[in-house]
């Protein structure tokens, strides 16, 4: 486990626990699924996984409503098997990355509850944001601030004070003008760390402070916003930092930011910050050769006035799975419009995922891999509207359907629900397709063809070949990319006909060849 630069070429898969593994026959994912899987996940060729959240909550968003940031969900397990875990994880050759989500806890953490009961003007206040309302008896919120899951960012309590929730109500936002929040998460941090940890991934990054000012955004064309990039967030990370590399082995930091603006985003990059970034734009991005060069070459350029690896990734816990998105006549991906019910076409969406995939394992910096992907899992839009749980579809009204389509609990073996996510039988918390069968990772280990055997090649070979070093772009026909990296060429063909192969020993490709390169294909070809 040594190398105190993995991280900038470590490829990193994502285990979203409620829906990876049922170890004691509940329905919900947890520890004892994930440790018995774990060899699962080794023998794709990853170098760490990346948790989500895993402490005590409601589980009024999924778990990003934090009650207690130094246990574990009692549906999840035990601080104890979280421990093992780490250590298990560790005899893989897995490093471990948990989330942290400083920017809000739950309703139900102690803090909150005491600056309920403590009342206007106490100190328990001041670490979440409390304001008298606005109009006539206050009755109107304190600015005109939004939800990010619709709906108004505040809500008042019995004595008349609004509080501010950036997402949902349950989730009161913290308040880092204060010292006391500063030194509860140094010491998370450290309580973490302490116990083996790799690292965290940041959830909202970019959002811990906001102007004390609470202005209105209403027709405010300045960036940045008053709750989002404000140029005091980079002195915590500053700070994190400090801690981080305190450690024999210093750990490690993933920002997650949606920021419009590449220099701002570089700027939490810094030597003496955040070691890495979620890359959005990537994903985001239309399956289009001109597009994805533009998308890469500014995600490279800002990256590199830092000397911050760049982070590539296709699907999350919060997007459309890309089988699905590539499928579609509209193939970006966009939080305003996620085309939930648009037509895809399945095996074109298989295709294009393939070629995706190999592009961004051969780009360089680092790969996130999010559970499923592997299996060429869809995303699952038809779930009935009495099992859906992310609160953006009640906060919507079902004008957003949400992120559960892509959080549907894994395929292990059998033919039908529960495939092997559990020995029970139990139905798991959301509900699997009836066709997903043939999707199995039992039924597609040992396939020379299926998407499973795909990812576990193309990851080992990424391990042995490539990793932090150069790009270079080799010209092509329009339609088409290609870029040499340390020990191949890679070739990408987005157009609609089948292009020449390059000269070379062919090490791997997305899809058959017949002497030349088809349309939606990816070749890796030796140098």
């Amino acid at each position: 486990m040594s190398g105190h630069a993995w991280w900038r070429g470590a490829a990193i898969y994502q285990v979203y626990v409620r829906s990876f593994a049922d170890g004691d026959g509940d329905g919900t994912g947890d520890l004892t699924g994930l440790r018995a899987r774990l060899g699962h996940i080794a023998a794709l060729g990853v170098d760490a996984i990346w948790l989500n959240p895993w402490y005590p909550s409601p589980m009024a968003d999924s778990g990003y409503d934090v009650a207690d940031y130094r246990d574990i969900e009692p549906a999840f397990g035990t601080l104890e098997q979280a421990e093992l875990f780490i250590g298990e994880a560790h005899a893989h050759g897995l490093r471990v990355i948990i989330d942290i989500v400083p920017n809000h806890c739950s309703d139900r953490h102690p803090w909150f509850a005491e600056a309920l009961a403590a009342g206007p003007g106490s100190s328990a206040r001041e670490r979440f944001w409390f304001r008298p309302g606005r109009g006539e008896d206050g009755a109107e919120p304190p600015n005109d601030w939004q939800s990010r899951f619709g709906g108004p960012a505040w809500t008042r309590v019995a004595d008349g004070e609004w509080y501010l929730h950036l997402y949902a109500p349950e989730q009161p936002d913290l308040n880092w003008q204060d010292p006391r929040v500063h030194a509860e998460f140094d010491d998370v941090l450290r309580f973490w760390f302490d116990r083996g940890v790799d690292g965290f991934r940041i959830d909202v990054a970019d959002g811990l402070v906001k102007d004390p000012d609470l202005p209105d955004v209403h027709g405010r064309a300045q960036i940045p916003l008053p709750f989002s990039d404000m140029d005091g967030v980079h002195e915590v990370y500053r700070r994190w930092r400090g801690i981080a590399d305190s450690y024999a082995e210093p750990r490690v930091f993933v920002g997650e930011m949606w920021l419009p603006d590449p220099e701002r985003f570089a700027r939490y990059l810094r030597a003496d910050e955040l070691h890495s970034a979620f890359n959005f734009d990537f994903l985001s991005c239309a399956w289009d050769a001109e597009k994805l060069r533009g998308c890469i070459d500014a995600t490279l350029s800002a990256h590199a006035p830092v000397g911050a690896p760049a982070t590539w990734v296709l699907s999350n816990h919060d997007v459309t799975r890309h089988v699905t998105r590539y499928g579609r006549d509209n193939t970006s991906f966009g939080f305003e419009d996620r085309q939930h019910g648009a037509p895809s076409d399945r095996g074109l969406g298989v295709r294009r995922a393939r070629a995706a995939a190999m592009l961004a394992m051969a780009l360089p910096g680092g790969l996130y891999v999010y559970q499923g992907e592997e299996l060429g899992l869809p995303d699952v839009e038809d779930l009935p509207d009495e099992v859906r749980q992310d609160p953006v579809f009640a906060r919507t009204g079902g004008a957003d359907i949400g992120r559960d389509g892509c959080r549907v609990p894994l395929p292990w073996s059998g033919d039908a629900p529960p495939y092997g996510f559990n020995d029970t039988g139990a139905a798991p918390w959301l509900p699997q397709p009836g066709d997903w069968g043939p999707l199995t990772a039992a039924a597609q280990d040992g396939d020379p063809a299926s998407m499973l055997e795909f990812y576990r090649a193309a990851l080992r070979l990424r391990r042995d070949l490539l990793g932090d070093g150069a790009l270079t772009w080799v010209d092509q026909p329009p339609g088409v990319l290609a870029f040499t990296r340390e020990n191949l060429v890679c070739v990408v063909n987005l157009s609609a006909e089948s292009v020449a192969l390059p000269d070379g020993e062919v090490l791997m490709a997305s899809g058959p060849l017949d002497g030349a390169l088809p349309p939606d294909t990816t070749v890796w070809v030796a140098r």
